[in-house]
């Protein structure tokens, strides 16, 4: 797949959920990414999708949704449980005015998200261990497709700092139990839907919210 291709679906499938299209830096930064995605996941299973097409789809378009719905003025993000870098990897690429951390335990994957911020050029911080052992507070934490969910939201909600944003990634049905698990203390003002059928990207503020515009 040639990155005017991978452009033109990606541009599709944005549209579709109503984000502007990328610059064309931009997605040859991403045609790069689907491609380290998909020769790191013959051999260490990233993902369970194995079609570039696939990966588009369902990864890619939806983590650039869920950055285009970050609030202005974040300005420190921790991707908790990062995995193949999603949707770390396409914030920092989509929002470069963010500094993010991805943290994964999985020593392998670690090892691919320091590839892939090396190839891509991209200033990210990889923790390669568990996010609970951080000993930093960010503005907005993200959780997609992380093992456990509900346990791994109530486990990264003492990492947002006051005034602070919680990012969950999930399905419509979902969505009310993890908000629980995040537990009292904050005001859930952004849900969008992203590119996938009954995907979801539902945003909360803490405690004294910073102004937000998205």
């Amino acid at each position: 797949m040639d990155a005017k291709s991978t452009g033109e679906r990606l541009s599709a499938l944005l549209e579709q959920a109503g984000v502007k299209p990328l610059e064309p830096e931009v997605v040859e930064k991403f045609e790069i990414y689907l491609s380290l995605i998909v020769r790191w996941n013959a051999r260490l299973n990233l993902t369970s999708l194995r079609t570039e097409d696939a990966i588009i789809s369902n990864h890619l378009a939806e983590s650039i949704a869920c950055a285009m719905s970050i609030p202005t003025g974040v300005r420190a993000l921790l991707d908790f449980g990062s995995g193949a870098g999603l949707p770390g990897i396409p914030i920092a690429l989509c929002r470069p005015e963010i500094a993010v951390t991805l943290a994964e335990s999985q020593g392998k994957k670690a090892a691919f998200l320091q590839e892939a911020a090396r190839v891509l050029g991209i200033g990210v911080k990889v923790h390669s261990g568990r996010a609970e052992t951080l000993r930093a507070t960010f503005d907005c934490v993200t959780l997609r497709a992380v093992d456990k969910m509900p346990k791994a939201v109530s486990a990264a909600t003492p990492l947002i700092a006051r005034g602070g944003w919680l990012a969950l990634m999930t399905t419509e049905t979902r969505v009310d139990a993890l908000k629980k698990a995040a537990g009292d203390g904050f005001d859930w003002t952004i849900q969008r839907r992203l590119t996938g059928e009954s995907r979801i990207v539902a945003i909360g503020a803490r405690a004294n919210p910073r102004g937000y515009d998205v």
